[in-house]
């Protein structure tokens, strides 16, 4: 990272001393070009790409398996609160900085009580609201009838599938928490703030489930540590979270990392809800980019031997996800003891104390400790980093050449007289009318290009979510068809609790078997897709770049051919070949990012009452039955009966919401993402190509006009124009400097 650094400021710098030719130009009088303010405005925005850029790394991994733990041990000290509940879906953010600092996002009241009002959904009875509009947790009435109505729930309805019902938690939570928080939320999103000695205070949000739930997010800033301050490291919530749609959050938040870390416990080693969350990574095409770390438990092992065997099996299971997988064996507390030594309460020093007994296993995680470390910063100053500083580099160049062939025909046109001046002009002239000409063509064919790749990945898109012919929405249906209620299991809940209760039980398992199906099996599969069509958009103006920077570079040298027959060296040396933008920078730029694969399910009324209308129903012929003497099959005939068209009605709706969301969700990703991509994307490389003209199209008649009216003290421009020339050579020589130090690094780690 050192190296990645060092290489920054320098280009940074290099920047900087480019920008300041402007400024020395624009010192001579009536010397400014209007290419100044494009190329001033191309370094602002390198400056603030490079300045800005954030590289994420996700700490990803099942629950207790010590991702905190890993986090506070690379920032020195215990600033995340360890063993948090898994209740909540809060992203921690954590980077470098001056100070300690705590920020704790808060969600709206809107947000809220949308959350309740998605959790109430057929939830057993209504009969327990005394308000009949939508809810609001702020009505003391609200709250009160609510937490009766909690209170009154079976255990049936506090568990779904041997686990803490996800609503029931919820609702349970804001509950809870509403008087400790109430001050705190407004109708927009509130921030608060702890800073220094209040640092620690924050822990009381993570720790307490009823406060936790109120947060949209936390960002940690540290003054410990040597992780760099353009580093985000994020604890994301366990992949085991029992909440689908806490995973969905993490897939979202996954997209946008540079690096991701999985961290298992060697307690419990490779488990099956880690094959199935990398499972997902890898359907989600960024497999690429993880690796693992065994958080070692010195407790747990023996010796040395006994760790190396776990070690060993890990590996072979992982092999079977990703090839030759990158894992390293740390002790995540042994390490953050070390660092806290002096700071330890009596019983962590005993330990610290017992496991520095144990040389072979702390020399080995010490060992394992330093790999990582080397491998974790080299990950991140290669590929797409090094790429990042390579395209701007060659940008910068483009500019600094312009600005030197500005310098000599400026020094040039001053040693001559007004006839000889004019005839230059006028040659000059005549060639940027083809060079326009070449620009106008560039953008036109651009567009064409824009809306033919618009058209074909609309198709794509179009075919990729239709209900008829495409297979996802297919397969969501027919899973919605498909699930089975097994109506036996639920007689005793209609005897003892009645239909409203038993319909209740029966909707929260079909949605959470719903969700889970749509987090682990539709979303992955979305993401996968839409990385494809970003391929496609790369490869689609991969494929134009090369022509389009042939004609410019031919333009350029019949320029210089013919600068040089009147006398004007205009040689240079051969530019670089156009890059493709870095479409991660574009997206920082633009704010582009990926809608969110979840499907917000939008369950209405119409599937309860209707249901027990039909209760009603099968009341009626119930009694009509008894007068007829027909024999009843079950006590609870009518009531299976009732539950059966309930569930059947609770399908449909299902499925009309499944269809609509993701229409919903597939304009969004044509107009809101690929589109803006493609034309950010379009924009980047077109500024890219028309960078290496400005110098060549500059309107050179202002100088003229000052010459013949004297207007312009030749010495002073000549003398301040040669200084400019000597900035000019150092800084080339060092951009040469730059581009052989990256391209080492990249021979070196290729």
């Amino acid at each position: 990272m050192d190296t990645y650094n060092s290489l920054k400021r320098e280009l940074l710098q290099t920047n900087q001393d480019i920008s300041a030719l402007f400024s020395d130009a624009e010192s001579i009088t009536g010397m400014s070009d209007r290419s100044f303010a494009d190329w001033q405005k191309t370094c602002s925005g390198i400056y603030k790409q490079m300045s800005e850029k954030i590289i994420r790394v996700a700490v990803v991994g099942p629950i207790k398996s010590g991702k905190s733990t890993f986090i506070n041990s690379l920032f020195k000290g215990d600033y995340l609160k360890r063993g948090a509940g898994v209740v909540t879906s809060i992203i921690t953010r954590v980077r470098r900085g001056k100070q300690l600092k705590a920020r704790l996002l808060f969600k709206s009241w809107n947000e809220v009580n949308s959350e309740i009002d998605q959790a109430l959904i057929l939830f057993p009875s209504l009969d327990w609201r005394t308000e009949k509009n939508r809810f609001d947790i702020r009505r003391k009435g609200e709250r009160i009838d609510l937490q009766q109505a909690l209170s009154s729930l079976s255990t049936e309805h506090l568990f779904t599938n041997h686990s803490r019902n996800i609503n029931s938690v919820l609702l349970t939570s804001y509950i809870k928490g509403y008087e400790k928080v109430k001050d705190m939320i407004s109708s927009d999103t509130m921030t608060s703030q702890y800073e220094d000695n209040m640092f620690t205070e924050h822990w009381a949000f993570v720790g307490d489930g009823s406060m936790a739930v109120y947060l949209r997010d936390i960002q940690l800033e540290i003054d410990s540590g040597s992780i760099d301050s353009n580093i985000e490291i994020v604890d994301c919530q366990g992949s085991d979270s029992p909440n689908p749609l806490h995973l969905a959050i993490i897939q979202d938040y996954l997209l946008l990392t540079h690096l991701i870390i999985y961290v298992l416990s060697s307690r419990t080693g490779l488990r099956e809800a880690d094959i199935k969350f990398l499972s997902i990574i890898k359907k989600m095409g960024i497999m690429d980019n993880i690796l693992f770390v065994i958080n070692c438990d010195f407790s747990e092992h023996e010796s040395i031997d006994d760790l190396n065997a776990l070690i060993e099996k890990v590996k072979e299971e992982l092999s079977m996800i990703k090839p030759d997988p990158e894992i390293f064996s740390i002790s995540a507390l042994f390490n953050l003891f070390k660092v806290q030594n002096m700071n330890l309460s009596q019983k962590d020093r005993l330990r610290l104390a017992q496991w520095e007994k144990e040389k072979e296993l702390t020399d080995f995680s010490d060992l394992e400790t330093e790999r990582f470390k080397s491998f974790f910063y080299n990950k991140l100053t290669v590929g797409s980093y090094s790429l990042l500083l390579k395209n701007h580099l060659e940008r910068l160049s483009v500019i600094l050449s312009g600005m030197s062939h500005w310098i000599l025909v400026n020094q040039n046109i001053l040693t001559r007289d007004a006839d000889s001046t004019n005839e230059v002009i006028e040659k000059i002239k005549h060639h940027q009318k083809g060079m326009n000409q070449i620009k106008s063509m560039i953008r036109n064919t651009l567009d064409g290009s824009i809306q033919k790749m618009k058209h074909e990945l609309k198709l794509d898109i179009d075919r990729y979510f239709d209900v008829r012919s495409g297979d996802l929405l297919n397969d969501i249906v027919e899973f919605i068809r498909s699930y089975k209620v097994t109506y036996q299991k639920y007689e005793e809940n209609l005897k003892a609790t009645g239909f409203s209760n038993t319909l209740y039980l029966v909707f929260q398992e079909f949605r959470q078997a719903l969700d889970t199906y749509m987090a682990e099996t539709v979303n992955p599969e979305v993401i996968r897709f839409v990385r494809e069509k970003e391929t496609r958009i790369k490869e689609y103006l991969d494929s134009i770049t090369g022509p389009f920077d042939a004609m410019v570079q031919d333009a350029i040298v019949e320029y210089s051919s013919m600068m040089g027959n009147l006398g004007i060296d205009s040689s240079r040396k051969s530019l670089k070949r156009i890059a493709l933008p870095d479409f991660d920078s574009i997206k920082d730029i633009t704010g582009l990012a990926l809608p969110p694969a979840v499907a917000s399910m939008r369950y209405t009324a119409k599937m309860k009452t209707e249901a027990v209308m039909r209760l009603g129903f099968y009341t009626v012929v119930k009694f009509f039955k008894k007068l007829l003497k027909k024999p009843i099959q079950s006590k609870n005939e009518q009531e299976v009966l009732a539950l059966k068209d309930g569930v059947l009605r609770m399908k449909r709706e299902t499925e009309k919401s499944v269809v609509y969301h993701f229409k919903d969700y597939q304009e969004n990703i044509k107009f809101q993402y690929i589109y803006k991509l493609i034309e950010a994307a379009s924009n980047s490389l077109y500024e890219t190509l028309t960078d290496r003209f400005r110098a060549y199209v500059a309107d050179l008649s202002n100088i003229v006009e000052l010459i013949n009216n004297k207007l312009i003290d030749k010495q002073q421009a000549s003398e301040i124009l040669k200084e400019m020339e000597q900035t000019s050579i150092g800084i080339d020589e060092r951009i040469n400097i730059i581009r052989e130090k990256i391209e080492l690094i990249e021979l070196i780690d290729g």
